[in-house]
């Protein structure tokens, strides 16, 4: 769910870096500053839900994975920045992110096994812009969690249902695969992971 600013002028990422006021939410689309709206409830159940079970994936694994508070995701060769709803960090490689110092923000993806974004009233952000410059910077895997039912037809059928889009790379292009209902989510990221669509959607009656 985003909101552009009003007068905006057109800002380079690292205008945007240096203006970002601590305490909101924003994003860098295309070199225009978007304020991100407070998302509802349901939104926020899902996003922590997973933020909680995935950690205890990747610990299980021993992986150097970890899930930060505000890090920005850069397209190298793009004036964008997103700060998806979960990202998941690779630390072994942040030592090759320039900009990971100064700016906690990752461009490489080798830094991001896995990006999980929760659709908002604003699909299209999702399914369109986020999908193609996910897709470019290379970041293996990409979750789009439409708990509503929000995104086009083109993308989860008709009639439309709650439905989890799971794009994963094979030789620099995104397949999807997607899960309804009771169907278990398939991840090349944790092959293991073992929660069905529905569990997800059902967040906060778990």
């Amino acid at each position: 769910m985003t909101q552009s600013l009003p007068k905006t002028k057109l800002v380079t990422f690292e205008e945007f870096v240096q203006w970002k006021p601590d305490g909101k939410h924003y994003e860098l689309h295309d070199r225009v500053i978007v304020e991100m709206t407070q998302p509802l409830g349901d939104h926020e159940e899902i996003t922590g839900f997973l933020a909680t079970k995935l950690p205890i994936e990747y610990d299980r694994l021993k992986l150097p994975y970890f899930i930060p508070k505000t890090v920005l995701v850069k397209p190298p060769e793009n004036e964008s920045g997103y700060s998806p709803d979960v990202l998941i960090i690779n630390r072994s490689n942040l030592v090759n992110e320039p900009l990971w110092k100064k700016q906690s923000t990752v461009t490489q993806g080798a830094s991001i096994p896995l990006v999980i974004e929760v659709v908002s009233t604003n699909w299209r952000d999702d399914y369109f812009t986020k999908l193609g410059q996910y897709e470019a910077i290379g970041i293996p895997e990409y979750w789009i969690v439409d708990y509503a039912a929000l995104g086009g037809r083109r993308f989860i059928g008709n009639p439309k249902q709650p439905t989890i889009s799971v794009y994963s790379l094979v030789e620099g292009e995104y397949q999807v695969s997607q899960f309804c209902g009771s169907e278990r989510i398939i991840s090349l990221t944790f092959p293991e992971f073992n929660l069905t669509a529905e569990q997800i959607f059902n967040a906060g009656n778990s």
